[in-house]
């Protein structure tokens, strides 16, 4: 028998799947029980019941002085900003990723600085997007773009570079114009990497967003983690990472569900 070809059955596959989070939430538990015990008011690993409360004050309970309930407030915040960036890079990376991928001349004249660009250090341009654009939202959006976008049209280009030339070929038989074939042959068939683009961006692009709120915002998921870093509040800093990484696992999961619905043969491609 060989491991390579043993394959676990459902119930198998799920219990693996959860055994590192119960691993995880397990050592948790006893790290913060021992902390604990020696000192009741550590803060560095608050016990369940703490966060519990922490979960409770900041979603159920308004905030006395805005009389906001400040998880779903930041929440909000962010998902605007997030939504915001990464609807603007999709659109420029489907339409410059596809153009590059289809015309050599275009291909020639961005592709090069496409490539230089995605290798820029996006947060170092952090500054400089806040000295010309300003602290509001503007800059923020900005940096997600920077950040994800140049990938993105990288990855279009090289899909729409893979796709056989006899494709193209036949379309020109029929007669068929570069903006046609751009339409009817290139763009259904690199759709579905558009979507796979966008869930492989979903870090990053949150990791932007985390950053330039951390350092010029008044709401937001990441201004308040870095509000109430000061405090030692690692009750609220924890739920609020784990908050992040939940909404970006039902973002990553929508995208696939929708990958899926829109374009089935991109599923059987997969598994081929």
């Amino acid at each position: 028998m060989r491991w390579i070809n043993t394959r676990p059955s459902r119930g198998a596959q799920f219990a693996l799947t959860m055994l590192p989070f119960v691993l995880l939430a397990l050592a948790y538990a006893f790290g913060s029980a021992a902390r604990l015990a020696e000192n009741a008011n550590d803060k560095l690993l608050p016990s369940l019941a703490g966060f519990a409360d922490a979960i409770n004050r900041l979603a159920f309970v308004a905030d006395p002085r805005t009389g906001e309930f400040l998880l779903w407030s930041d929440t909000g915040a962010s998902l605007v900003r997030l939504l915001a960036g990464l609807g603007i890079s999709t659109a420029i990376a489907l339409a410059l990723g596809m153009l590059i991928g289809m015309l050599p001349y275009l291909r020639a004249l961005l592709s090069p600085f496409v490539a230089v660009i995605s290798m820029v250090p996006p947060l170092a341009l952090l500054p400089i997007l806040f000295i010309v654009m300003g602290l509001g939202e503007t800059s923020k959006i900005a940096l997600m773009v920077i950040g994800v976008a140049p990938t993105m049209i990288r990855d279009l280009a090289l899909k729409a570079l893979e796709l056989p030339r006899e494709q193209i070929v036949k379309a020109e038989t029929l007669g068929g114009s570069s903006w046609q074939i751009g339409l009817r042959v290139v763009l259904p068939q690199i759709l579905p990497r558009l979507i796979t683009c966008l869930r492989l961006q979903l870090g990053p692009a949150w990791l932007f967003l985390i950053a330039a709120e951390a350092i010029s915002s008044d709401s937001g998921l990441g201004y308040r983690i870095f509000l109430v870093r000061r405090y030692l509040s690692m009750d609220i800093i924890f739920p609020y990472v784990v908050w992040i990484t939940l909404l970006a696992v039902v973002m990553n999961a929508l995208l696939d569900r929708l990958r899926i619905a829109v374009f089935p043969w991109s599923e059987l491609e997969k598994q081929a």
